[in-house]
């Protein structure tokens, strides 16, 4: 029993101490709860405050950002006033100018219309004085106004006209002396030297390729390469759109061979650069001089002339790259050579130098292009300067019957040249064609005043013009030469030059009975 009440008093006195524990911290639980709630608030006050102070300090930065704002506004207002009014002042000063400049234009306008009147009178008394002295001149004259203008202007013509001709003729004599001697032929054989309409034919080259990236292997680095194949070879190349091709354009058949023949080394060779090019540039160039060589060799044999110097073979053989009216040149004289043969065997001349004179007929052409002259010149000249015989000279000279022919065989070449040319398919000018360019020219020449006749002679390549001669005189025969070669430059279209040759002839006929 006393062990119990024990246990119960110490189970009573743990009660009641934990009983007064748990007051207690239920007390400092009460206290902390108040100091956290006390401390809230004094955060919340604080809060509120500094939300207040930045509001206050946000409208007051506002209040400063509009006030700038105004401020900006009414300074560019100011500023744009003051430029409308600047610009209204300068209005102002135009308007009062241009209201000046009308004044003082009318105020002109007044004096010239009035000066006008004046003028007009003045003109109207002139006309009138003018008149009174034409009648009285025609009075003392016995002529009327149209018949003496009549008479003055076919004086003045006629003394005009004399001193034109003598003044034309004075600088011709003095031309000649100057110049020492008349250019045998102006015109140089224009179809012979540069493109006509076969121009595409005769003028370009195409190489293949073997695929469109060596296009850009033959131009090379910023274009070096094809400059220096330009450059050696004085070739156009053509690179476009042409699908493994390359174009190359001369008028100079040689070049465009070489040019040809070295880019074709080139493109199997493969290595393309400009010291390369220059080197392939060399070998074709003497690959084309060997050719040529060979094709007036095999020309020379073929014909069966032998004994020619060696440079006029050289020279016949860069005939093949020369073309008439789109006769190969080189062809034209083999066949001139054969037929002058032919017809020199049928009438019992000297065969071979029959041939020989046939085959150097055009020896000129070949270097038409690089002298002066026409190619029957230059080739009189090389005949002469590697001693050909005077027959052959003379066949040559006169083979267009700008020279009389001194032998029967100078005859049979001018004949043959003129078969070979003639015959169908060997030149592109056709008979009509041809005709009527001969039409034309005497056509041309009919029309002047005092022609009685013309005719077109020597294929076309002289106009023989015969004058009545009570109408043209021997003056007047000069300028009318002129004239006649003018329309003809201006309205007819024809190779080489044609000659205008004006004969005045005035004949005396009596009977002795």
């Amino acid at each position: 029993m006393p062990v119990i009440a024990i246990i119960v008093l110490v189970l009573g006195i743990l009660l009641i101490l934990a009983g007064l524990y748990l007051i207690k911290s239920n007390k400092d639980k009460a206290e902390k709860i108040g100091n956290a709630e006390e401390k809230a608030r004094n955060i919340i006050d604080e809060a509120l405050k500094a939300a207040e102070t930045k509001k206050r300090e946000g409208l007051l930065e506002l209040k400063e950002e509009t006030l700038r704002n105004k401020n900006e506004l009414e300074r560019e207002s100011k500023e744009r006033r003051s430029e409308l009014q600047k610009f209204e002042k300068r209005v102002l000063a135009k308007e009062e100018a241009l209201d000046r400049k009308a004044d003082s234009l009318e105020k002109r306008e007044s004096q010239l219309t009035s000066r006008e009147d004046k003028l007009n009178k003045r003109q109207a008394e002139v006309d009138a004085l003018s008149e009174k002295r034409v009648q009285e001149l025609e009075r003392i004259s016995g002529l009327t106004s149209e018949q003496a203008k009549d008479y003055l202007l076919k004086t003045v013509e006629d003394e005009v006209k004399h001193e034109t001709a003598m003044l034309v003729k004075e600088l011709e004599t003095r031309a000649k002396e100057e110049a020492g001697k008349k250019a045998k032929e102006y015109v140089v054989t224009a179809i012979q030297k540069c493109a006509a309409d076969h121009v595409a034919e005769t003028t370009i080259s195409v190489v293949p390729l073997p695929n469109d990236e060596m296009k850009g292997r033959i131009i090379g680095r910023e274009g070096r390469n094809i400059r220096t194949l330009e450059t050696m070879t004085g070739v156009d190349l053509i690179i476009d759109d042409t699908p493994e091709a390359v174009i190359l354009s001369s008028f100079d058949p040689i070049r465009r061979e070489v040019a040809r023949i070295a880019l074709e080394k080139l493109i199997v060779d493969g290595r393309i650069h400009p010291a390369r090019i220059e080197e392939m540039v060399e070998k074709a160039q003497k690959e084309v001089e060997t050719m040529i060589r060979e094709e007036g060799e095999a020309a020379t044999l073929e014909v069966g002339v032998h004994g020619i110097h060696p440079e006029l073979v050289r020279l016949l053989g860069k005939m093949k790259f020369r073309t008439s009216y789109g006769q190969n040149a080189l062809k034209h004289s083999i066949e001139v050579a054969q037929l002058s043969g032919l017809l020199a065997a049928e009438i019992g001349v000297d065969v071979r130098m029959a041939k020989r004179a046939g085959l150097l007929h055009d020896i000129g052409k070949s270097v038409d292009h690089e002298m002066e002259g026409s190619h029957i010149q230059i080739g009189v000249d090389l005949c002469k300067k590697y001693k050909e015989s005077p027959i052959v000279i003379n066949a040559v000279e006169s083979h267009h019957g700008d020279v009389e022919p001194t032998s029967l065989i100078a005859c049979i070449v001018q004949a043959a040249d003129t078969i070979s040319a003639a015959r169908p398919g060997a030149r592109r000018e056709t008979l009509e064609t041809y005709t009527n360019r001969l039409n034309q020219l005497e056509d041309i020449t009919n029309n002047f005043k005092g022609v009685e006749k013309s005719f077109a002679i020597q294929a076309g390549r002289e106009i023989r013009v015969m004058v009545v001669p009570e109408q043209v005189s021997d003056a007047d025969m000069i300028l009318l030469a002129r004239d006649i070669a003018k329309q003809i430059e201006a309205e007819l279209e024809y190779p080489g030059q044609i000659k205008v040759n004006v004969i005045r002839e005035s004949r005396v006929m009596e009977y002795a009975k």
